[in-house]
């Protein structure tokens, strides 16, 4: 048996050192890797169908009381008084606002707005028209959306980086315009920072409000907060099942779920940084997920050691080591060609390859949400500056969906003109076709004008 040569000996599973944090050393075979997908799985906000109820009621409460429910569960759950006359953000407070920012960080955010929009602006797409010699154009229109409304996560934490990443592809898209929700404190403000980064990215206006009740409120509109045509952002439990909701009566973006990283490595890989860009997706809360599939037995040993002291010195220590003990894997692959078959598998949300030849490995990666190539890409350059969008799918939906950008704040519209001359080529064909299917209202409506009546 491979894992058990003398070279690569190893007990079934490694796991957590006396007291520490070193993470779970697993071979990887069929039956490893199906249990990990399957516990991944759990993860999925679907899984979560305890609180429908919950959010149901609140979404019709709102949808019928409209302003007088809004208030009343931001006061119930934000603990502050919000009203008709200061829900909507004034210009004095945008202003205040700004003067709060250490300016030090607004030049970095500028400078970040700037990577964002260059990069975006390369995703426009123009509407298209092909004509034929005999009389037909065919195209498409692309039309941006009239209204979209952005989701901010608010309380203590502020995530000025998520408000670029879902405004600044909107402005780029041409959307006229573009409303942000976010949780009041107590105090009945909006954190400063979020507040300064959204009308950096050029918001419309700014709703204190949050939670089911905020997506309930952009869906169906009420007296203060109008009605959207999409609804994006991410959130909590409650935000994620609200969206689902009224999918449908506006669009969406996604249902996200926790976020995660995969680091795909070989002997090559140096395992502080590998620890380290684990533990920068670990940090976010106790559902997320820090995978390394490598072919290196000593790296992936090496990795869990520099793990182990890296924990002790971060802030978020204890969601660190909750994250790691739930969903962190240290994954040792019999060849680089199985690593990569995992990866594909796990379809990660942020995907880090750090192996000898990286570029040629990429050209293998069918799923992931975002790629980080070689040692020095590490993954919160995608978060915070690079350009690309870091609202990525999340939980094995990198399968089919892609990353948040402008294709999400247009529209198409498909554009047909046919001479007479050309649909008068074509007309019997056409006819057929619907008299196959029973529709004779639908041949009709082509025989009519070349049945020399009414004409």
């Amino acid at each position: 048996n491979w894992y058990t040569s003398k070279f690569y000996k190893i007990e079934n599973i490694e796991s957590m050192g006396n007291g520490g944090c070193r993470m779970r050393i697993i071979p990887l075979d069929e039956g490893s890797r199906k249990n990990i997908l399957e516990d991944l799985l759990k993860r999925d906000p679907n899984q979560y169908s305890q609180y429908a109820d919950t959010v149901s009621a609140i979404v019709e409460r709102v949808k019928k009381d409209k302003d007088e429910a809004l208030f009343s569960y931001t006061l119930q759950f934000d603990k502050a008084e919000i009203s008709a006359e200061n829900v909507r953000v004034s210009q004095a407070e945008i202003e205040e606002a700004r003067e709060k920012v250490d300016p030090k960080l607004l030049a970095v955010m500028e400078k970040s707005m700037e990577n964002i929009r260059e990069y975006h602006q390369r995703q426009v797409r123009q509407s298209w028209f092909s004509s034929k010699p005999d009389g037909t154009i065919l195209g498409q229109k692309i039309t941006a959306l009239e209204s979209v409304g952005v989701y901010v996560p608010g309380g203590k934490a502020a995530y000025p980086s998520t408000v670029l990443m879902n405004i600044i592809p909107a402005k780029v898209a041409g959307v006229e315009r573009i409303v942000m929700v976010t949780p009041p404190g107590k105090d009945g403000k909006v954190n400063p920072v979020t507040l300064t980064a959204a009308y950096l990215a050029g918001v419309t206006e700014v709703y204190k409000v949050g939670g089911a009740q905020a997506i309930a409120a952009m869906a169906f509109g009420t007296e203060s907060v109008p009605r959207v045509n999409k609804i994006v952002g991410p959130g909590n439990i409650f935000v994620a099942l609200a969206k689902k909701a009224v999918y449908g009566h506006v669009s969406i973006d996604s249902i996200a779920g926790p976020s995660e990283i995969l680091v795909l490595a070989d002997e090559t890989a140096n395992p502080r940084y590998v620890a380290a860009d684990l533990l920068s997706q670990a940090e976010h809360d106790e559902l997320a997920s820090a995978i390394l599939v490598t072919t290196s037995m000593e790296l992936a040993r090496a990795v869990s050691a520099e793990v182990d002291k890296l924990v002790k010195t971060l802030s978020r220590r204890e969601i660190l080591e909750k994250s790691l003990e739930n969903y962190g894997y240290l994954l040792v692959a019999r060849s680089l060609d199985e690593a990569i078959e995992t990866a594909n598998e796990i379809a990660s949300e942020h995907l880090e390859i750090v192996t000898k030849n990286p570029f040629e490995v990429m050209t293998k990666i069918r799923n992931a949400g975002a790629i980080f190539i070689g040692p020095y890409s590490s993954e919160p350059l995608g978060d915070y500056f690079a350009g690309p969008n870091h609202v990525l799918p999340t939980n094995g939906t990198a399968k089919f969906f892609s990353p948040l950008g402008v294709d999400d704040y247009v529209k198409k519209s498909s554009i047909i003109y046919y001479s007479k001359e050309a649909l008068e080529a074509v007309h019997t064909e056409i006819e057929a076709f619907a008299e196959s299917e029973q529709l004779t209202a639908h041949a009709n409506s082509i025989r009519v004008r070349f049945s020399g009546e009414g004409q």
